[in-house]
């Protein structure tokens, strides 16, 4: 999380909300290489573990009437599932597990930078563009393997008047080539957006050891602040994973299903 320190010139507390998004060194405080190993790296290596301890650990006990974790487990699995299915085709399922992957590293790394303490890895235009151009990758392969140039069809309005197409067929084009763009930055933004509000309100919280008076008010309200954006961030935590893999399954209907 931000630093926070009383200033004696400034006299009073200085907060950097953004700081808790720093990547750094997990050992020493040399520059970040391409080797580093990082809190990045750390953090989403539990968010890989706790896929693991889910799926693998937790089911590996299989009963008819299940546990708890299996339960989970299971509702997961069906409910991506049927989004797949329903989105996208039966035709699709064979990406199911490609799409329930993205949707369990997206919602255990969300909700693991929920922890105090912790590093919000999907606060990172990084993590979350290497996710957005694969997906687009993959759905442009597809098209391409499965439609050959038929694929382009995708960007030729052919219910539209005739004069129309063109111009809806740049605007289709460049519609296409955003979407890796609008994929990241919509779960980046939105998680690191909410962490610094959630931080900016924390630094007030501590107002009632400096100042009796506006403090005895500033501090309760503080508090409050921050739980109710707390629990709101635990519901974006979800539904920006629900997000990212429903449009997944959007753009992968269009590589399946090319025609307007």
């Amino acid at each position: 999380m931000a630093t926070e320190t009383h200033g004696a010139d400034q006299g009073g507390l200085v907060f950097h909300p953004m700081d808790q998004f720093i990547v750094k060194p997990l050992f020493g405080d040399g520059p970040v290489g391409l080797f580093t190993l990082t809190n990045v790296t750390l953090w989403m290596a539990l968010t890989v573990l706790a896929i693991f301890a889910l799926l693998v650990l937790g089911t590996s006990g299989r009963a008819t009437i299940p546990s708890r974790v299996q339960s989970v487990a299971e509702l997961i699995y069906d409910f991506i599932r049927k989004m797949v299915e329903d989105v996208a085709g039966k035709d699709a399922l064979v990406f199911f597990p490609y799409i329930m992957t993205l949707f369990l590293f997206i919602l255990f790394a969300n909700f693991l930078g929920l922890l105090p303490m912790a590093f919000t890895t999907t606060s990172h235009i990084a993590v979350t563009a290497v996710m957005a151009v694969m997906v687009f990758l993959t759905v442009t392969v597809v098209g391409f393997v499965k439609h050959g140039f038929g694929f382009l069809g995708l960007f030729w309005v052919s219910s539209a008047p005739l004069a129309l197409r063109p111009v809806l067929a740049l605007i289709e084009v460049i519609s296409y080539f955003v979407r890796p763009v609008s994929h990241s930055i919509r779960l980046a933004g939105n998680m690191m957006a909410g962490h610094a509000v959630v931080k900016v309100f924390a630094a007030f919280a501590p107002m009632i050891l400096i100042s009796t008076g506006i403090g005895l008010v500033v501090t309760p309200l503080s508090i409050l602040a921050i739980s109710t954006i707390y629990a709101l961030e635990v519901l974006v935590a979800f539904i920006q994973a629900y997000v990212f893999t429903i449009l997944t399954c959007v753009y992968l209907k269009d590589a399946l299903h090319p025609s307007h």
